[in-house]
Formats: C-alpha cells, sequence, structure tokens
C-alpha cells in the first residue's frame, strides 16, 4: 500500500463548526481507544532530562500537553491555532507552521500526536534535518498505513457514533501513515547517530522514538 496523501475535512472547517466539535470528540475517543496518549505519558518522563523543556507540535486543544504538566513534565505548544483558554500563562505556546517554525533550537525534546502524516515526503525531510540540528529526544505516534486499519476503523467508527469527517479523515489518514523504518528514513535519522525504536499496535498506532546518541 503506497503512502498517499490527501486533504482532511477537519482541516478546512472552523474550530467551532458542529462537525469539527464532534469529529474532536471522536479523536479522543481514538486516542484513548489506540492508548496513543498514554503511551506518551508513559514513554516520555522516563527520557526526559532534568531542566529540559518539551515541545509538542500540532498540540490543538492542548489536552496531552497539560496532562504532561500535570505529571509535571514542562510542555509549550505549537499550533496554527491559539492556544486553549486553559493553558498555563507559564508556558508558552506557538502559534505557526511546524514547517516553518524558527524556534526548534530551544527544545531539545519534541513530540507530536497524529500531525506527522499530513507532511510530504519533503516536507518530512526538511523537518528532520532541523531536529537533527537541534534535538536530543524525538518521539511520535502516528497511523500504521494498512487496509485492515482502514477496514477496522470503517467497522469501529460505526460502532462509536463517528461522524462523516472523522470517517473520511481516518481513511485519508492511514493511507497517509507509516510502517517499519519509514518515518525516520523520512526524517533523515542516522541510525550511526540515533537510537530509534518503531513499532506498530494490533489497534493501528505507529509509534517512534529516537534518542541522539551523543
Amino acid at each position: 500500500m503506497t503512502r498517499v496523501l490527501h486533504p482532511e475535512l477537519l482541516d478546512s472547517l472552523p474550530s467551532d463548526d458542529p462537525d469539527a466539535l464532534h469529529s474532536r470528540r471522536d479523536l479522543r475517543i481514538i486516542n484513548r481507544v489506540m492508548g496513543t496518549h498514554a503511551w506518551i505519558e508513559r514513554t516520555l518522563p522516563s527520557h526526559l532530562r532534568a531542566g529540559e523543556c518539551a515541545l509538542e507540535v500540532g498540540a490543538g486543544t492542548g489536552e496531552l500537553a497539560l496532562r504532561l504538566g500535570d505529571g509535571g513534565v514542562p510542555v509549550d505548544g505549537l499550533d496554527r491555532c491559539p492556544a486553549p483558554r486553559d493553558w498555563p500563562r507559564v508556558r508558552a505556546w506557538h502559534v505557526a507552521d511546524l514547517r516553518t517554525f524558527d524556534g526548534y533550537g530551544a527544545y531539545p525534546v519534541v513530540f507530536g500526536n497524529l500531525i506527522l502524516h499530513h507532511l510530504t515526503d519533503g516536507e518530512l525531510a526538511s523537518f528532520g534535518a532541523t531536529l537533527d540540528r537541534t534535538a536530543r529526544l524525538i518521539l511520535f505516534s502516528e497511523p500504521t498505513r494498512s487496509r485492515f486499519s482502514q477496514r477496522m476503523f470503517a467497522l469501529l467508527g460505526r460502532w462509536f457514533g463517528a461522524n462523516h469527517v472523522t470517517r473520511h479523515d481516518a481513511h485519508v489518514s492511514i493511507a497517509a501513515g507509516f510502517l517499519g523504518n519509514e518515518l525516520p528514513c523520512a526524517l533523515g535519522l542516522d541510525p550511526g547517530a540515533w537510537e530509534i525504536q518503531c513499532s506498530t499496535t494490533l489497534l493501528g498506532a505507529y509509534r517512534m522514538l529516537a534518542v541522539r546518541r551523543i
């Protein structure tokens, strides 16, 4: 199954659109079922060094970053949308596109959830080149690209009441997802310089952890 990118409906909707609100509710269910937030909450703190601040790219509603913050992990957010109303004043929120953001040098730890599958191969290479210069720890959870995942979500989506936006975007997201070592290769991470772990789950999560060796 070749990786293919298509526009996602949620990206074109106003944040207060009823379909967008429903779809974000669906995404919370998807993250809970797939265990993506739980994996990041388990993995990130154990690799964080004293004094380091993490940056979540594509932070969205800030829910994951806030949960990490409640657990004592300092996290700043980056998204094209403004900071959520409950975002703490002591933490920075960057309104920017992750592809053009120029402040990565301040963050040794960069992570995200369901965001990199939006990028083309060229954009992934550019983003990876930046992180290769600035980051020590890179952590991402993305969709596993497979027809099985698409069929499974088609069934589960109807079961938990996913709306047409979520059903469309899930199909598209999975088609743009990753397998094997595709993501670190697309980011241009050298295995000699990075200790890289990639894995997939039965419920369709693709997970990448990269820690700089030096």
